[in-house]
């Protein structure tokens, strides 16, 4: 294990020395704590609280996911030593505690191929562990569902073979779950695995002392001798748990991408220029001052701006407006962003890979922690429900026995101690969760929702606010040509051919969307000649032998050409959403194109159906206040925010919760990423950024916005199911305990016997399955319109 150095934080000072003059204290780093073995929620909250039990310690977050966490030192020093002492005491291990210093240079991506290989390998492991189990319970269970009636599958040997097959799926495969439920009984905080160690050892206990008992006779004797086994029980509780840890991993391990996705955005390597030379570095040796060379299409390595050449940048997975930008000397730039078309060199703000999308990618990575209340409600009920049914079958073992304090008297109150545990068995409720969620989460995959597990749903279902990103959300995301406004005599057609055939040699996004207008309207394009661009500003052509220019108004008046028709005539009844490019054709100003990011498709009505469901609803965008002011008005959306980076989103988004709303954000860009970490729900449309969809609860894959109403309603569904299957589960076992522990039979001549309590529990489960089954008549609403 390894520790971060730390200074003491005093010295003495010989008796007669005058005291140094005091300094000012300087804040103490926060630490990292890398920890091994936190398999859930409740993990999360035993490291928490054991970790807050330090001196020194002011605040703590804790990270399933990446299996570490983030201490925030308070007055005092922390010793590393402390820190390992408690979480040791807690159940788990400490690996390393080092001072927290967030530079995400080779060091990060070493750090990030690391845990690549930890979560690689912990998957492996559990999928291993997972089949091993399924495949010696599967006999087990198998022989247990012939009840005795298939002759070769009964008998002694038989009895034999599940007890050495159940033994091995409990101390093979399970070994560490049993070990994780056993430990956590031992320090007084019995959890989810506490339930599931208890059950299936008391179902295997019991069978093996039933078996002992029966050593000697023969089938027939045995079963007379009423000597029930279900070792089933044992081994289907304990493959059943391995499988769905398997499962739950494999998702933890997806919100681990997003991290991955950011900064894959940043180039590994950029042209450094150095005494008049150009070199390729490795951006770890980036520093502030430094001039890198940027070409087309290549990405800029940090933050920096312009000091020559001028270029087209996109921006979109950045600030979230869909147009590029032109830059030139003097403009900033974020690294991440993509140069389009021209050459430019970039003087560097920070170092390299230190600028705005790390902070970012460092949003994300600390908003990524596990929070699921619903998911934990089981862990709560389990630390005083496992007290209360050893208590409840230790009293039925005593009463049982004291009625009757001889051989037969310790037979029946072993029965009874049986019973009562198997009743109280773990199953039902064990699955009154991971089963409507599964059916919830399989309905939403089949309409193309698809949520991150439990806790996306829980939190959907409590959804009061949603705020909407613009751009790819309410918008399609990408330009497309909206008007063709000629002058001078000419029509459309000649206008938009003219300029769709010039666009035509350019790779720029406006270029694209004129040159698919044009295409879209049946216009067949000229060829041209002697083609120049200047970045950021338009493009020149001769068409048929007639010049062409398109690009920027104050570009074309530069070039000579006169603007005061376009200014007159056009500029009125510009829509603040759009973009303009003007058309000049052999001298003379011919026209305007106007483009604009289109409305999604269903988003209007997705956003009245969201209105209706009493939600309030926001817009949040990076994109100019204008466009999206005009946007909003065009859906009906009254509150607007814009323009905003990604941070403001994120402040947003924290405002409207301490007002106490609970809020869902809905976006698909980098530069949503924070925002979309830090919402209690975070909805990613599909086909957006990796980034954004890894980082996102849910992703509505198809349909886009107007999909979100329908993830709504399933997830208030699914968490309806979950309250159900939990008061089923609570409610078969509530029942039948004063059965099992053969409190009625005086009165009534009821008692349960440990057969009759596994068929019970068995009842328990088969009532939540089917409640969860309910689930898959779900329907989208958009089918009915």
């Amino acid at each position: 294990m390894t520790t971060a150095a730390h200074e003491s934080p005093t010295a003495t000072a010989p008796p007669s020395a005058e005291p140094p003059p005091a300094a000012a204290p300087r804040p103490a780093a926060p630490l990292t704590v890398e920890l091994a073995g936190m398999t859930c929620a409740s993990c999360v909250l035993h490291v928490e609280r054991a970790l807050r039990s330090v001196p020194g310690v002011r605040d703590v977050t804790v990270d399933l996911i990446g299996q570490r966490a983030r201490i925030e030192p308070g007055e005092h020093a922390i010793e590393p030593a402390a820190i390992e002492a408690a979480v040791a005491a807690a159940g788990y291990e400490v690996l390393a505690v080092r001072d927290l210093a967030f530079a995400p240079t080779t060091d990060r991506w070493s750090e990030l191929a690391r845990e690549e290989s930890l979560a690689d390998a912990e998957s492996t492991r559990l999928r291993r562990r997972a089949l091993l189990a399924l495949a010696l319970a599967a006999p087990v269970v198998t022989i247990a569902m012939t009840h005795g009636r298939v002759p070769w599958l009964a008998g002694r040997g038989v009895d034999l073979l599940q007890a050495a097959l159940t033994t091995a799926v409990l101390f093979l495969p399970g070994r560490e779950l049993l070990r994780g439920g056993l430990r956590a009984l031992a320090r007084r905080r019995p959890d989810m695995q506490s339930l599931i160690a208890l059950g299936a050892l008391a179902a295997w206990g019991a069978s093996l002392v039933a078996l002992a008992r029966a050593v000697g006779t023969d089938h027939a004797a045995s079963a007379a001798l009423h000597a029930p086994l279900f070792f089933e029980a044992a081994a289907a509780i304990v493959a059943f748990a391995l499988f769905g840890r398997f499962l739950e991993t494999r998702a933890r391990r997806r919100l681990g991408d997003s991290v991955r996705a950011l900064h894959a955005l940043v180039p590994a390597r950029a042209a450094l220029e150095r005494d008049g030379r150009e070199q390729q570095v490795p951006i770890a040796q980036l520093r502030a001052g430094d001039r890198i060379r940027v070409r087309p299409g290549e990405r800029i390595a940090a933050d920096g701006r312009i000091v020559e050449g001028r270029t087209t940048v996109d921006e979109s997975l950045l600030t979230g407006e869909s147009l590029p930008r032109a830059k030139g000397p003097g403009d900033r730039v974020v690294g991440g962003a993509q140069n389009l078309d021209g050459s430019i060199a970039v003087e560097l703000d920070v170092a390299g890979g230190a600028g705005e999308l790390a902070r970012i990618a460092e949003s994300v990575a600390t908003a990524r922690s596990s929070r699921a209340p619903i998911a934990r409600l089981a862990d709560r009920v389990s630390a005083r429900f496992v007290p209360f049914v050893l208590l409840l079958a230790l009293i039925a073992f005593a009463g049982a026995w004291a009625v009757q304090p001889d051989a037969a008297g310790l037979a029946v109150a072993l029965e009874r101690l049986v019973a009562v545990l198997v009743i109280a068995c773990p199953c039902a409720l064990g699955l009154a969760t991971p089963a409507a969620v599964a059916v919830g989460v399989g309905r939403g995959a089949e309409l193309g929702l698809l949520f991150k597990g439990g806790a996306a749903l829980e939190s959907a279902a409590r959804i009061d606010t949603v705020v909407l990103d613009k751009t790819g959300t309410i918008t399609a995301g990408a330009p497309s040509l909206v008007a063709v406004r000629p002058v001078a005599g000419l029509s459309a057609e000649q206008l938009l051919r003219a300029a769709a055939s010039v666009e035509s040699r350019s790779e720029h996004p406006l270029a694209r969307a004129i040159v698919a207008g044009a295409r879209a309207r049946g216009l067949e394009l000229r060829p041209v000649d002697d083609f120049r661009s200047e970045a950021g500003r338009g493009v020149a052509a001769r068409v048929d032998g007639v010049q062409v220019l398109v690009g920027q108004l104050d570009w074309l008046s530069a070039r000579g050409i006169a603007i005061d028709e376009l200014e007159e005539r056009l500029a009125p009844t510009s829509d603040a959403a759009r973009l303009i490019a003007d058309v000049a054709i052999d001298g003379r100003a011919a026209g305007r194109l106007e483009l604009s990011d289109r409305l999604a498709p269903g988003a209007a009505d997705a956003i009245a159906r969201l209105r209706s469901a009493g939600l309030r609803l926001v817009m949040a965008s990076g994109d100019r206040a204008a466009t999206a002011r005009a946007i909003a008005a065009e859906v009906g959306l009254e509150e607007v925010a814009a323009p905003l980076r990604p941070e403001a989103k994120a402040l947003r988004i924290e405002q409207l919760q301490a007002s106490g709303a609970r809020v869902a954000m809905v976006g698909d860009g980098v530069n949503d990423a924070p925002a979309l970490a830090r919402a209690d729900l975070a909805v990613a449309i599909g086909g957006g950024a990796d980034a954004a969809e890894a980082a996102a609860d849910v992703t509505l894959r198809r349909g886009g916005l107007a999909a979100l109403p329908d993830a709504l309603a399933l997830a208030r569904a699914t968490l309806a199911t979950v309250r159900r299957n939990l008061w089923f589960a609570f409610a078969y076992n509530v029942l039948a305990l004063p059965l099992a522990a053969g409190w009625l039979e005086p009165a009534t001549g009821l008692a349960l016997s440990p057969m009759a309590a596994s068929a019970a529990m068995s009842l328990s489960s088969l009532s939540v399955l089917g409640s969860s089954l309910w689930l898959r008549r779900f329907a989208s609403d958009r089918s009915a319109r």
